[in-house]
């Protein structure tokens, strides 16, 4: 694989964009899911019971702990956490040189401090993935304290490496599991002709997605299947252009995931580890910037014509194999390509058993090759401290590497019982021993499909007398059958989220959504505003409701009608039954099941903050508040986006720097127009005598410097050409970043 300094810095902008939008996304929802009146107060999860800050911080590894040495009550503390990372992140994607392990180092432990009070609202795949992908950045990530942010270290595709084993385990996992789990929707090709209705939060265009025949339904799920399975594999491939086509065929899935669904930042976070099967000459031909590296490695040698027949049969073998696999044949009758499952479970477990071991070896001679020839960039490195240094920093980041790829392989092992049992006992503790920080992670969306018999839906009633009654409409969730439905990524309304996971069960299964009820009743003013932005289109913005109820609806997308119009209402729905019984204040039920889930709150209530820090992050909230979360995160990547693009035209537009090689050109030209002028104005016979003389100090110059200056002229000939390619390097990012 060729360099990776663009990718990198691509991938590294990227992610700190991804965590400014994680971090907006939680600080506008603080007060409504863990303040003090919020649904699941954090301060609950905090027990202060005298120890010292360092056994607090190891058996819970947050840094709310150090709230009240700063005087600030819970909920104030995760807002400053909260917005300390936007900031950071802020300012990150705006100066490269913030795009530091240092930063990175921070934003993860702010994230994690998140995590670990987060409780059920935070327990999501994608949390997971950016706490896993973040502490990645900071092995990724340049410490421009001992270097520039643009330097560039030989070990740098060791741990760029990391970021595609990371690709390969979310896609490989995520593809199988839809299999093992043996949901019979995905085995029997239907599952698409569900899912567009039924996810959590789809986007307008899903409504026309639905409407596609089932042949092509059945087809896209076989797509999906090849690319989240066989072709994760080419990842690895020592074949440039296999590895560019599985990236462009992960971007597609990712796209089209993106346009028919609401997943917040983890489509996103997706696509910005897929940069990891990229390199320099890729993205120069991005950039339409001409790479030396490119003609030089052109050719129609025997090695470039194996390559090409290398490609020709991996396709082939994947084109074939998918044929007889899923049993793809013409249907002339339907215009259109029949399919079916042509393979059992038991044959698809032993194909599991057969490869998990293979590819956990895949990884490690992957590994050990980037490992092999970065070492040996090191021990080409001229100078002998700075090839001292080189290895040294080598061999750290080495056994990171190689200790994150070990402990990995345990949640990566879970797909198959046997593989499992086979790693190491000495891994298994090993990742026993980091699991709380979430290093590695286990991965798997879209295990079963649910809503096969229409999308359940709890819809909440209100009323002050208890005979009229009032449905509560939320923001995102499908409610009204007139609504369409919204775009909201990259913001994640996690309260919307775990509606749709509790409409799934029985209320018993979801404590919180007693907690939403008895919140509701009380009329507190930040849980109003998960539910509604603008609290003036809550029913009940005046006076709290004396009674509330819920009932559990089936909703599905209407159809085109026969004419072919589109329909007046994007849903239409059927009541299923009572989901929660009518409840108030002081009822008997309500009591009983706070109780139960220990919602009740018997400490005293907390005094308000009223140091300075507070009261400014109480300021900023004042700001904020009533603007809709995902308005605020488009605004800042707005306003991120334009600031680098201007920054990349200023610079593209600025003459640039006269290094060292441009000085030595300039004195060249300069020497070359002088001596011109002087030709046209000395007469023949001076130049004649001139140009004799000229030739005679320069025959003795020539004779002196000979002998001395061989070695001089190579060393300085190699210094131009490295900085020919730092200067090329440095403008193309200038104009991209």
């Amino acid at each position: 694989m060729g360099d990776v300094t663009l990718p990198r810095r691509l991938f590294l902008w990227c992610m700190a964009l991804i965590y400014m939008a994680a971090f907006v996304s939680l600080y506008v929802q603080v007060p409504g899911l863990y303040g003090n009146d919020g649904l699941l107060p954090a301060r609950w999860q905090l027990r202060y019971t005298g120890k010292p800050l360092l056994d607090q911080l190891l058996s819970s590894p947050t840094l709310l702990w150090l709230g009240p040495q700063l005087g600030l009550d819970t909920q104030t503390a995760m807002e400053l956490l909260c917005l300390t990372g936007a900031a950071l992140s802020l300012a990150a994607t705006l100066v490269e040189a913030l795009r530091d392990g240092l930063v990175f180092f921070c934003l993860w432990a702010l994230y994690l401090s998140m995590y670990q009070v987060g409780q059920v609202f935070l327990y999501f795949q994608w949390d997971n993935l950016l706490l896993e992908s973040g502490f990645l950045c900071i092995l990724v990530a340049p410490l421009t304290l001992f270097r520039g942010p643009r330097a560039v270290r030989e070990h740098d595709r060791v741990t760029f490496w990391l970021i595609r084993w990371l690709l390969f385990r979310l896609m490989f996992a995520s593809g199988v599991v839809k299999l093992t789990s043996r949901c019979p929707t995905w085995w029997g090709l239907t599952a698409l002709t569900y899912h567009y209705e039924t996810q959590c939060i789809p986007t307008p265009l899903a409504w026309f997605a639905h409407q596609l025949p089932v042949w092509w339904q059945k087809l896209s799920v076989v797509g999906a299947f090849v690319i989240e399975i066989p072709v994760p594999l080419l990842f690895f491939s020592p074949v440039r252009r296999l590895r560019l086509s599985a990236f462009y065929l992960q971007v597609l899935l990712q796209v089209l995931i993106i346009l028919s669904g609401n997943y917040n930042f983890f489509n996103l976070l997706t696509l910005t580890l897929c940069l990891s099967l990229l390199d320099d000459r890729h993205v120069n031909f991005w950039l339409r910037k001409a790479d030396k590296s490119a003609d030089e490695n052109s050719g129609s040698g025997p090695l470039a014509w194996l390559s090409y027949l290398l490609e020709l049969v991996v396709w082939a073998l994947m084109i074939f194999g998918t044929i007889i696999c899923f049993d793809l044949q013409v249907n002339s009758a339907k215009n259109g390509i029949s399919s079916r499952t042509a393979f059992t479970y038991h044959q698809f477990n032993q194909f599991l058993k057969t490869v998990t071991i293979p590819c956990i070896w895949i990884g490690v001679l992957s590994l050990t090759w980037e490992m092999v020839t970065s070492m040996f960039r090191c021990a080409c490195v001229s100078g002998f401290l700075q090839r001292l240094w080189g290895m040294v920093q080598w061999s750290v980041f080495a056994a990171a590497a190689v200790s994150m790829f070990a402990i990995s392989l345990v949640p990566f092992s879970y797909v198959e019982y046997d593989s499992h049992a086979r790693l190491w006992p000495g891994v298994r503790q090993a990742h026993g021993l980091v699991d709380r920080y979430q290093l590695v992670n286990s991965y798997g969306l879209f295990r079963r499909m649910t809503g096969v018999g229409g999308r359940p839906e709890v819809v909440i009633e209100g009323s002050n007398d208890g005979d009229t009654w009032t449905e509560i409409e939320f923001m995102y969730k499908p409610g009204n059958v007139s609504a369409p439905p919204p775009v909201v990524t990259p913001h994640q309304p996690r309260l919307d989220w775990q509606m749709w996971f509790a409409a799934l069960g029985p209320q018993t299964q979801s404590p919180w959504f007693t907690s939403l009820m008895y919140r509701l009743l009380q009329g507190k003013k930040d849980v109003i505003e998960l539910i509604q932005t603008d609290v003036s289109k809550y029913p009940f913005h005046q006076e709290p409701p004396a009674y509330l109820r819920a009932h559990r609806y089936r909703y599905w997308f209407t159809e085109p009608k026969a004419d072919g119009s589109y329909p007046e209402r994007w849903w239409r729905r059927v009541y299923d039954e009572l989901f929660y019984p009518r409840v108030h204040l002081g009822n008997a039920f309500l009591d009983g099941m706070l109780s139960q889930f220990g919602l009740k709150d018997k400490s005293a209530p907390r005094r308000v903050s009223n140091t300075t820090v507070a009261q400014a992050v109480r300021w900023l909230r004042s700001r904020v508040r009533g603007v809709p979360a995902h308005t605020l995160i488009w605004t800042l990547i707005a306003c991120s986006a334009t600031f680098c693009l201007l920054q990349g035209l200023r610079s593209k537009n600025k003459p640039p720097e006269q290094t060292g090689v441009t000085r030595k050109m300039a004195e060249k030209v300069s020497d070359h127009s002088g001596g011109v002028a002087e030709d046209l104005s000395d007469p023949p016979e001076e130049k004649h005598k001139q140009e004799e003389e000229e030739e005679e100090e320069e025959d003795e110059r020539n004779t002196e410097e000979e002998e001395g200056g061989k070695e001089e002229e190579a060393v300085s000939e190699n210094d131009e050409d490295g900085e020919e390619e730092e200067m090329k390097k440095d403008e193309i990012l200038d104009e991209s970043f």
